[in-house]
């Protein structure tokens, strides 16, 4: 019974999903160590990863439960169906924020200080797609705690590259995220949810997601040109770029029939490529 709680709330949280920021930290941390870390460091950053995006996504499907079950497409989630009780996921929330604060503990002092700041932004996300439609932004500056984290996990400061990287990854989330909510256009309208989509219409969503691309590819590069990072990890951002530009060509406001497609795995490709090629880019310069 226990093991299928597991895989149910595994599943609920979508936790497969880690792929798209874990990489961005391991990327952070490799930055900021201008090399491999240590496995200690590494594993720490893993777990802290691990603890917060668990209570992130676990919090999101506690405040939205009542949402979710009157969304045609998330009415089958655990909570609505039943699945698992509140009771049951709240405790998964509070293991996870501890595993996130034992991590931060091992790591550094400084860590353990932004971690209620990094906990703060985690909890208002949730809520804010109930008074404004840029919830998808604030979407964006969670994860762009990932790499900003790790650099912080690995130096102890916060430095302009680790800025820089977070705007890049933040702004790469929330451009995915609002071609994500174009599916629930006519939901968000109808029952008053606030969203990028809802409030400007599909087209424009489209395209304030095509800029947001543009932006982290903009900033990736600026990482590069900060840090020395030299040819390799400019051709991880020209693949990068690449890939968004084809996820932009694969929907339309008429046509998101291969949505998850690109919301799925191209984003998760892009994630892993870009790790790939500045482990490179500092490996082999």
């Amino acid at each position: 019974m226990a093991c299928r709680k597991l895989r149910i709330f595994l599943g609920m949280i979508k936790f497969e999903h880690t792929i798209f920021a874990l990489p961005f930290a391991y990327l952070g941390a490799l930055l900021a160590a201008g090399g491999w870390p240590t496995l200690p460091e590494l594993g720490w950053i893993t777990l802290a990863m691990i603890g917060a995006r668990t209570a992130a996504m676990s919090l999101n499907r506690l405040i939205d439960r009542h949402i979710d079950a009157l969304n045609p497409r998330t009415a089958g989630r655990a909570l609505p169906r039943g699945l698992l009780t509140v009771a049951e996921v709240w405790l998964y929330t509070f293991l996870s924020f501890g595993l996130l604060f034992y991590a931060a503990l091992r790591l550094n002092w400084l860590c353990v200080q932004l971690m209620p700041i990094a906990v703060l932004v985690l909890v208002i996300y949730s809520y804010t797609k109930r008074w404004t439609w840029a919830c998808h932004l604030v979407l964006g500056l969670a994860d762009a705690l990932a790499p900003v984290g790790a650099w912080v996990a690995i130096r102890a400061a916060i430095d302009l590259p680790a800025v820089i990287l977070g705007l890049g990854m933040g702004s790469w989330v929330a451009g995915f995220d609002i071609i994500y909510a174009c599916q629930d256009y006519d939901f968000d309208r109808r029952y008053g949810v606030h969203s990028i989509p809802a409030r400007f219409g599909k087209a424009r969503a489209l395209s304030i997601a095509r800029g947001l691309h543009a932006l982290a590819v903009l900033m990736l590069a600026l990482v590069g040109l900060l840090l020395h990072l030299g040819l390799i990890y400019f051709l991880g951002v020209t693949l990068a770029a690449a890939i968004l530009i084809y996820e932009h060509r694969m929907v339309s406001p008429g046509d998101l029939s291969r949505l998850n497609l690109a919301f799925l795995n191209l984003n998760g490709y892009l994630s892993v490529l870009m790790f790939i090629f500045t482990f490179l880019a500092l490996t082999l310069r």
